[in-house]
């Protein structure tokens, strides 16, 4: 048998192989389920009383849109952290949101400090809203990890991290809409630190997650 022969033979046989879709392709998929299902969660907590009056405020808005913006870039690098020869560098862009929602937070803590002094912290060694952000980014992580498990394993830790921190951050957005935060500090530690804790966590596992692709 030829080469040309056993060629033909073999290509005959085989399988077609469904392409992978683009990252932004399967984001929209994962925005499509993750943005009913914590709409779905405001709507039954119901939007906290003051929501319009915080809404007007400039920096609440402006918070909270890099907390969306966090979750939807997050979640673009996770799945573009499956595909062979996309740039890694890409994956950083969650970076530029997240150092914007810091910072804004980080100011209203400023600010409040300034006003209250050590009275700030009042409350602080209590755990706050961490419980409604497991809650609010656990269908999300878990959607996003089986999409980004149709992709390659290239970096494990990296696209579990990458998956946490997007469905964390969309959750703590939509727990905005509905919970009312006692002091600036406290969503410092409590929220922020609920998206840090849960990325690392997820870094942790990414092998776990992983490791049957």
């Amino acid at each position: 048998m030829n080469t040309d022969t056993l060629i033909r033979d073999l290509t005959d046989h085989l399988t077609p192989v469904e392409p992978l879709p683009s990252p932004a392709v399967r984001l929209g998929r994962w925005l499509a389920l993750a943005l009913p299902v914590l709409a779905v969660l405001v709507w039954l907590e119901g939007p906290r009383a003051d929501l319009a009056q915080r809404l007007g405020d400039p920096r609440f808005l402006l918070g909270l849109i890099a907390a969306l913006a966090t979750g939807v870039s997050a979640g673009w690098a996770a799945l573009a952290s499956t595909v062979p020869g996309l740039p890694g560098i890409r994956q950083a862009v969650p970076l530029i949101p997240a150092a914007l929602w810091l910072a804004v937070t980080g100011d209203g803590c400023w600010r409040q400090w300034l006003v209250q002094g050590p009275d700030a912290l009042a409350g602080i060694g209590t755990p706050q809203c961490f419980p409604e952000i497991l809650m609010a980014g656990a269908l999300p992580a878990l959607a996003l990890v089986w999409l980004a498990r149709k992709g390659a394993s290239l970096h494990p830790a990296r696209t579990a991290a990458l998956a946490a921190l997007a469905a964390a951050a969309l959750g703590t957005a939509a727990l905005e809409l509905f919970h009312h935060s006692e002091t600036a500090i406290i969503a410092l530690v409590w929220h922020l630190g609920a998206v840090a804790a849960m990325s690392g966590l997820a870094a942790l596992a990414g092998g776990r997650l992983f490791r049957s692709l």
